[in-house]
Formats: C-alpha cells, structure tokens, sequence
C-alpha cells in the first residue's frame, strides 16, 4: 500500500522546497565559475580586441561639439582621440577616458562649427579602433527652456490631439446609420489598426538599427509586444462577465485610444528628433503628414461606441488619451532623444494596437451573427487599410 500525501502539505513552500529550487542554481554558477577560471580547456586569445563604443547623441553649443557615449563592448575602452573632418581635435571625457562595460561618458571637443555645414567625426580608442557619427546640419541643439517647451507642445497639440479630436466630431452623424453601415465601420477601424500595427513593428525594426547591439532590439520589440497584448487581453477581460454590452464597447474604445496614443507617441518621438538635430523641413513634412493621417484614428476610436450615447466627458478623455501622449513624444525626441524608448513604445503600441484589433473583429463577428463575411465586412478591412496607406503617402 503506497503512502499518501496528505492534501494540506502538498502545496506547502518549506525551507526545505526552497534549498531543493537553489540548489541548481548555485551548481550551476559554480559549473559557470569553472568555465571562466578554465576557459574550458582551450587556451585561445582574441586575435584582435573586440570593442564597440555606441555614440548615442551628439550637442552642439557653441564651439563645441560634445559626444555622448556608451561602452557597449565586452570589456572597458579607453577614448585615445578624436578627429573632425580629418583635424585631430583636443577632447575632454568625463567622468574618465576609460569606460567600463556599460558605462556612459561625455566627450567634450572645442571646435568652432558653422551652422548648416555638414561634419563628420570620428572617435578612435587606445587600440585604433574607430567609431564614427554624422553630423548633417550643424544647430545649436535645443535646450528644456520655456520657449521651446511650448513650442514642442504645439507641436504634439497640431499631431495628436487636435487631429483625434476632429475625428471623434464625426460620431453624432455615423450614429444615424444603419447596423450594415455601422458593421462596416468596426470593420474600416480593424483595417485602421491592422496597418497601423504593422507600420508601428517596421517602425520599431528601423530604430532597432539604432539600438546598439548589447541591448538585442529584436527582444526588446518581442517582450515589449507580447507584454502589452497580454496585458491589455487580462484587464479587458477582467469582470467581463458583470459587464453591460455598451460598457464592454466603451471599454474597446480605452483600450483602442490607448494603443493609438503609445503609437501617437512613437511618432511625436519621430517629429522632435528631426527638429533636434536640425531636420527642420523634414519634422515640418512629417507634422504636416501625421495631421492628415491622425484624423482616421479619431474615426478609429469612436467605431465601437457608434450605438452608445457616450458623455462629452469620456470623449475628452478619449481624445486625449489618444492624441496627447504625441506631445511627451516631441518632448522626449526633442530634447533627449533615445534610441532604447523609440524601440520599447513602439514595440508597446504593437502589441496593443494588435489587441484591440482582435477585439473590434470579435464585434464584428458577433454583428454578423457568425455567417460567412459579408462583402461590406471584407470592403469595409480594406478600405481602412487603404486610408492610412494613402494618407502614408504623405509622410513616407
């Protein structure tokens, strides 16, 4: 007869469960020890070192251009010069020449540069390895001073909000049409977030080329979308059960403004990194083309609630959720650019634009009563992706 557990202690957390659960762990940080005091058994060398230094933003003051670095290497590096347009330059690093791995540094140059002329620079370490950056239009890079601020704010007001909000105008004359027109229009939004998606994941691939290495862009991208789908599916569902059918629309249409505002994001990052580094007729361009494009996700968020009498207070809350956070996007690329947030909002707008697509398409499902698609459903996919494609003409 084979002894029981009895059921209380089978789902107990001893001591005991947690030596057991560490002691893997310790083994194989002493097999990992072995490894590196060993090398494995071979005694092989680099042939030449192995040194990679990302230069993550440059500033321009006037005469000086300063550099900011990160070791992304596998070993520390020592800064040895620094060359623009073929003269060798005096430099300053601080904290230190020599960076750990991971380390940040500042490389300071005094150089007279004139505004609008293009410089090449080139960073050399102690072992002769290069690194270089383009400058393409000297300009004095923007400083956090009140004017700017705001003018960045006006920037992401004419993107976002002013867009999304002419958009969300629209609802008291699509609530007169009938359920085949309003099926098509849930179906037109599912197109909206489909090509929005996928522009948002080929966008977060063309920053990963920005991204140095040590920091696998491609993970970033996977962790990033993956974690807001689920996250956005689990709280979605939550209470679900308890819910009215308008509150379960009106809670697609949050969920959808809040994936269209990461994604807002993603493109105010865009607009304030152009005007950052000088690119003043290309953030003109890209403002004037996202305005056009914007005022589709207006359309985008209202989709869902097309039934439903919603307060002029969850509009504005709407509005704003989807069209501000353009705003924090040109104050962040504006002023401190950074590859690393480009990827990782993109990647989370991914993720959750995909979401509420599946969700709008479960409606549009249930509108249809299950049958085979209706060629207004399968026009009405279409045609939403073909107005961002069209609008993207502007802008590409």
């Amino acid at each position: 007869m084979t002894d029981q557990i009895p059921p209380e202690t089978k789902n107990r957390f001893t001591f005991q469960t947690f030596i057991l659960l560490l002691l893997p762990i310790i083994l194989l940080a002493g097999v990992i020890f072995l490894f590196l005091q060993t090398g494995g058994g071979l005694d092989l060398e680099a042939p030449v070192p192995i040194e990679n230094l990302t230069i993550e933003r440059y500033v321009l003051t006037p005469d000086q251009i300063e550099l900011q670095v990160q070791n992304t290497g596998p070993d520390e590096l020592t800064i040895a010069s620094v060359i623009i347009n073929d003269a060798v330059m005096p430099f300053t690093v601080s904290p230190s020449a020599t960076i750990p791995r991971l380390g940040r540094a500042t490389i300071h140059t005094e150089y007279s540069w004139t505004t609008g002329e293009a410089y090449a620079v080139r960073v050399f370490t102690s072992n002769a390895i290069p690194f270089d950056v383009e400058i393409p239009v000297a300009f004095v890079t923007p400083e956090p001073e009140a004017k700017t601020f705001w003018g960045f704010t006006l920037i992401g007001l004419y993107v976002g909000v002013i867009p999304i909000f002419l958009g969300i105008f629209w609802l008291p004359a699509l609530r007169t049409l009938d359920k085949k027109w309003m099926t098509f229009l849930l179906a037109v939004t599912v197109g909206l977030l489909i090509y929005l998606g996928i522009d948002t994941l080929v966008e977060a691939f063309e920053q990963t080329t920005e991204l140095a290495g040590t920091y696998q862009g491609i993970g970033l991208i996977g962790i990033g979308a993956v974690a807001s789908y689920l996250l956005l599916d689990m709280v979605g569902n939550m209470g679900s059960d308890d819910r009215s059918a308008s509150s379960s629309r009106l809670s697609i249409a949050w969920r959808i403004a809040l994936g269209i505002g990461i994604h807002n994001l993603g493109e105010g990052l865009a607009i304030g990194a152009a005007y950052n580094i000088g690119e003043i007729s290309l953030g003109t361009f890209l403002v004037v083309g996202f305005i056009i494009q914007n005022i589709t996700e207006g359309l985008g968020i209202i989709a869902p609630i097309l039934k439903d009498k919603p307060s002029i207070r969850n509009l504005a809350w709407l509005g704003l959720i989807g069209g501000a956070p353009a705003i924090v996007g040109a104050w962040i690329g504006g002023f401190t650019p950074s590859p690393f947030l480009s990827v990782l909002f993109l990647a989370i707008g991914t993720g959750a634009i995909f979401q509420v697509a599946v969700e709008i398409w479960k409606m549009v499902q249930r509108d249809n009563e299950k049958q085979a698609m209706p060629v207004y459903t399968f026009n009405g996919v279409l045609v939403g992706m073909l107005m961002l494609w069209v609008t993207g003409l502007l802008i590409k």
